[in-house]
């Protein structure tokens, strides 16, 4: 192959650089699209779970009778007294006999660790004992828990 005189390799060089140029520009300006559309739908959905964490404690007592069949506010029945709930270590109620997978699970009870075991009890907490396979619409959850919250004061 013939070499190219030198002012059509400098063009096309020229050319080159600022194909990669553009190309660079659109990369970084498809990357900062996407950080500015990952940060929109966390806005998003941080202010959804705030909202849902505004949930309607009296609908949530309602719900609690669901929980009823083994939980109660004051005493332990086939699973542990919810009195003093927020605040407390999983596995912590003196007394009952909860599995090791709770007890090590290092979880303090919190909305938003509520609100991800009222979702999927065995999937936060694998070999926990609860027969219990969660609360699967956010509103009721969100419900139950301001209800849980205001019941469960000491």
């Amino acid at each position: 192959m013939p070499a190219l005189p030198a002012r059509t390799f400098a063009l096309l060089l020229e050319g080159a650089v600022r194909g990669v140029r553009r190309i660079a520009s659109e990369t970084l300006s498809m990357k900062f699209s996407f950080s500015i559309a990952a940060a929109t739908a966390a806005m998003l959905l941080a202010h959804s779970s705030a909202r849902a964490a505004e949930g309607d404690a009296a609908r949530g007592e309602k719900i609690y009778d669901r929980c009823a069949g083994c939980h109660s506010i004051e005493r332990d029945r086939t699973g542990p007294r919810h009195a003093g709930l927020f605040g407390r270590r999983a596995g912590s109620v003196a007394g009952f006999p909860y599995s090791e997978a709770m007890k090590q699970s290092g979880i303090v009870w919190d909305a938003a660790q509520l609100d991800g075991f009222l979702t999927s009890p065995r999937g936060l907490v694998p070999g926990t004992r609860i027969g219990f396979a969660g609360v699967p619409d956010p509103k009721d959850r969100a419900d139950l828990i301001a209800y849980l919250e205001q019941a469960t004061k000491p």
